[in-house]
This record gives structure tokens, sequence and C-alpha cells, in this order.
């Protein structure tokens, strides 16, 4: 892994960003892994995140696929602490757009006593206002879980709030799991309205649908 550290926004941004894209949920809901994923499925082959700090600082963070996930993914609660951002240029028509995907810290239901996560869900309230595009990832095999992961009101909070949204898509994580399965059209009545795409963020499963959700929507 490679850090740079700027202390201004202007040092990192290059270029125009047309699209921006967040991804939202709760934690351990595969957000991260997703964003990790999908990147490589558009092509990316080493993975350059903006990443903003509390103390306003931005620095850059280079990773190799493999690297990302050894580091940025487990099982612990709220792993992403902070709002990680990279830019891709997704394919369109003969050419490509270039659009600014978020990684963020997850939702929870009550109010969380650290205060780094407490900012973290603030900056990603701030994100979701001004966002073009939103993928919400649930977690179908917690559905009926009492986990903090589950499925629970911060999820319909969110898809009221984020469905006025044009570019808005509920992506149904863990498909590949037996109960992943068996929850999804559940998961499908519950977001009656919605599009919700069924997805592995872990095998790359759906993510096809997603990409043609994300072209649509830019």
């Amino acid at each position: 892994m490679r850090i740079r550290i700027y202390k201004n926004a202007s040092d990192v941004e290059g270029g125009d960003i047309l699209k921006q894209l967040t991804i939202v949920g709760k934690p351990n809901v595969g957000k991260t892994l997703f964003l990790i994923n999908f990147a490589e499925f558009l092509g990316i082959k080493e993975l350059e995140f903006e990443v903003s700090a509390l103390d306003g600082l931005k620095m850059i963070k280079r990773y190799p696929i493999k690297k990302a996930i050894e580091e940025l993914v487990d099982n612990n609660i709220h792993k992403t602490r902070q709002i990680y951002s990279i830019v891709i240029n997704v394919p369109l028509n003969k050419g490509k757009k270039s659009v600014k995907f978020f990684d963020t810290v997850g939702f929870i239901d009550n109010i969380h006593p650290e205060q780094d996560i407490r900012k973290g869900i603030s900056y990603t309230l701030q994100l979701i206002q001004q966002t073009d595009i939103i993928l919400h990832i649930i977690d179908t095999s917690a559905v009926d879980k009492n986990l903090p992961n589950s499925l629970s009101e911060i999820d319909f909070t969110i898809a009221k709030f984020a469905e006025i949204k044009k570019g808005y898509c509920i992506l149904a994580n863990k498909i590949d799991l037996p109960e992943g399965k068996e929850n999804f059209e559940k998961l499908k009545l519950l977001f009656k309205g919605n599009l919700v795409i069924p997805i592995s963020a872990k095998y790359k499963k759906g993510f096809k649908e997603v990409k043609s959700f994300v072209i649509s929507s830019i």
C-alpha cells in the first residue's frame, strides 16, 4: 500500500467529476467488498482511494485488489470509520464517464457512543443529499435475524429518504447463501416499488445488472 497526505481537497481532485455514487447500508452488509470487487469488474487493477479524515485532511491510499480486501474488509463492526472514495471511468456508449464512488460508514438505529462514527454517519447523510446515484446494500442472509447487519428500521428510513432520487437502487447482497436466496422475494415485497437487484459482493454475481443500472443513471 502507498499513501500520500494532502491538506486540501483541491490537491487531489483532477478534472471534473460529473456524477457521484454513494454506497450506503448498515455495518457489515458488504459495502466495502462490493466497491472493491465492482471496481475490479469495471477493469480497475489498482485502487486509488481518497480517504477523508475527521480532521479535514485527505490522503490517497493505493492498493492492489487483493491487498485492499485483506486490509479493508473483515467482520468487525464499523471497520469503515472514514469515507473512502474512488473515481472510476464507467463505459458509456462509445466512450467513458467519470463517476466518483463513495464507500460510507454504516448506519445504525441509535446514536453511536464513538464520536468518529457519529461524524462519519453525519457525513454519509450529507452525501446522500448531494449524490446522484445511491446503492443501498442490504444483507439478505440476515433479514430475519437480530444482528448488527440485519434489516431494521434504518433501512426503511434510508429507502424513504433516497427513493425520491432517480438513481436509487437496493442491492440484495449475499444471495450466494441459502438464507439469502430464501429471503430475496420477501425483501422485494418489503421494498415494493423500488428496484432490488440480487447480488453477491463476494462472487461478483449480479454485477452486470448493477453496471447496467449505473449506466442508465448517468
